[in-house]
C-alpha cells in the first residue's frame, strides 16, 4: 500500500477502529465493514482522491458520522477550493447512495409485509414480554415490526424467537416509528424506545404510542410528531432508565426529546426491592405482575 492509502487508512482507524481494508484512491464511493458491526455488513463508506492534494472522506451509515482527511493543508485558495469541491462531491455521492439503499429497503419491506401472516400471540418474544401482538406480522418464526415515515412503510425490524433484532439493511430508521393505537386530537400520545415497551404502555395506559425503536431516535420522532400535530395532542416521552449504564443514555435521550418539543417526560417508578437491572416500563409491568399477591 502506498503512502497516501496508508495515511488515509490510519485516519480511518483513528476515527472508526481497526478497519481492515486496502483503500482505493479512485474518487469512487466505496463500502466497507465497520469494526463491531454484524458480520457481513457494510455500513461504512469512504471516498479517496489521489490527484493534486490527496484527500478523502469516510464515515458510517449506521451512526451517521462523517470525517474528512487531507494529506496536507492547502497552499493557496485554489487548492482550498478543490478540497471543498471534493467534500461536496462526496456528500452528494453519499446522499445518492443512501437514497438508493433506503428505497430498495422500503420496497423489500413492503413485499415482506404483504406476504407475512398475522403474528402468533404465542411467539416466544411476545410471551417473554407478556404483550399482545397488536398489528405485528410474522414471517416464519420472525416477528415483523413496521416502521413508518409520513404514513409510508419504509423499514421493518425483525425479531427472532431468541429476541435478536435487526432492521433491513440500508433501511431508514431516523425519524421513523412504529405506531400502536390511533393518534387523536385532545388525547395523550406517548413516545417510547422499544416496541415491547410501547406495547406495554398502550395496553396499560390505553393511549396511542409511537415506538422510536432506539434512544437516539426519540428526539427525531418527537420533533416530527410535534410538527405534524402541534398542540392538538399532549405528548409524553416515556423514557428508559438505564441505571447501570454510564451516562444513563435512555434517560438522557428522553429528557432531550422532551425539551426539544416542549413535551412531558416520564420514567418507570421503581418499587422498593425491584432489581437494579430493570430498565423500562415493560420490565416494570412484568416484575409487578410476578410479585402480585
Amino acid at each position: 500500500m502506498v503512502a497516501i492509502e496508508s495515511a488515509f487508512l490510519e485516519a480511518m482507524r483513528s476515527g472508526l477502529g481497526q478497519v481492515e481494508i486496502n483503500p482505493v484512491a479512485d474518487g469512487v464511493l466505496r463500502r466497507f465493514h465497520v469494526p463491531g458491526d454484524r458480520s457481513g455488513s457494510v455500513n461504512g463508506w469512504y471516498v479517496l482522491h489521489a490527484d493534486g492534494i490527496a484527500s478523502g472522506a469516510f464515515g458510517t451509515w449506521k451512526a451517521g458520522d462523517h470525517h474528512t482527511w487531507c494529506s496536507r493543508k492547502p497552499a493557496d485558495p485554489l487548492e482550498a477550493q478543490l478540497i471543498a469541491q471534493r467534500i461536496e462531491l462526496s456528500r452528494a455521492q453519499r446522499e445518492a447512495d443512501t437514497a438508493r439503499r433506503q428505497q430498495a429497503a422500503a420496497e423489500y419491506a413492503k413485499r415482506m409485509w404483504r406476504d407475512a401472516s398475522r403474528a402468533d400471540p404465542s411467539h416466544p418474544y411476545l410471551t417473554l414480554k407478556a404483550v399482545r401482538p397488536h398489528s405485528l406480522r410474522q414471517s416464519g418464526d420472525t416477528l415483523l415490526v413496521p416502521l413508518y415515515l409520513n404514513g409510508e412503510l419504509v423499514n421493518l425490524q425483525r425479531i427472532g424467537p431468541d429476541g435478536s433484532k435487526r432492521f433491513l439493511s440500508g433501511g431508514q430508521v431516523k425519524g421513523c416509528y412504529s405506531p400502536l393505537g390511533n393518534i387523536s386530537p385532545g388525547r395523550r400520545l406517548y413516545i417510547a424506545e422499544g416496541w415491547a415497551t410501547a406495547a406495554t404502555l398502550h395496553e396499560h395506559a390505553c393511549g396511542a404510542v409511537a415506538a422510536a425503536m432506539n434512544a437516539n431516535n426519540l428526539r427525531p420522532v418527537a420533533i416530527s410528531l410535534r410538527a405534524k400535530y402541534g398542540d392538538l395532542v399532549e405528548m409524553v416521552v416515556a423514557g428508559d432508565d438505564d441505571r447501570q449504564t454510564a451516562g444513563n443514555p435512555g434517560r438522557t435521550a428522553a429528557i432531550e426529546a422532551a425539551k426539544a418539543t416542549k413535551s412531558l417526560v416520564t420514567f418507570p417508578d421503581w418499587p422498593e426491592g425491584s432489581p437494579i437491572h430493570l430498565t423500562d416500563f415493560n420490565d416494570l409491568a412484568n416484575w409487578r405482575a410476578s410479585h402480585e399477591c
